[in-house]
């Protein structure tokens, strides 16, 4: 079943987390979770397709954690938290799976951190949207400065 379409899917680069994936998610968070406990990673590394066998997942949900696309993950569902388990799991760092998830090294991605993250022009909207936005509020703006200029 496809997904209601919401105002935010039009940010570039993110999958909120909200009810609908939180509930397309549930198998994917719920295996992250499992990882918790030592004798489950142990079971999980030493067979990993049949040990996500005992979680409800999607053939896709499945494929993603195998090949660890984490951006994949978040998209069918996945809390970028719990995630960060199965990452940790491999023996990798948050800053290593965000860098890996932004197409960046490590050094860059901590450097782009540092510097107070991405920037906001260009990552606003995948359609455009915000533009036309920006430049409707832009026009608004003018009119009111012109009226109150008469006035």
């Amino acid at each position: 079943m496809a997904r209601e379409a919401h105002d935010y899917d039009d940010i570039p680069g993110t999958f909120v987390f909200d009810a609908e994936r939180s509930r397309q998610g549930y198998g994917i968070n719920m295996f992250c979770m499992s990882l918790m406990k030592e004798d489950n990673r142990k079971a999980f590394k030493a067979d990993e397709a049949e040990y996500l066998k005992k979680f409800k997942l999607t053939p896709e949900q499945t494929e993603a954690i195998l090949k660890r696309d984490y951006n994949r993950m978040l998209e069918l569902g996945g809390n970028i938290y719990f995630t960060a388990k199965l990452g940790a799991t491999d023996g990798h760092s948050f800053r290593h799976l965000a860098a890996t998830m932004t197409g960046s090294t490590q050094e860059d991605y901590a450097e782009m951190m540092l510097k107070g993250g991405r920037s906001v022009e260009g990552n606003r909207s995948k359609s455009g949207k915000s533009k036309s936005i920006k430049a409707a509020k832009s026009k608004s703006k003018s009119r009111s400065k012109s009226r109150s200029k008469r006035g």
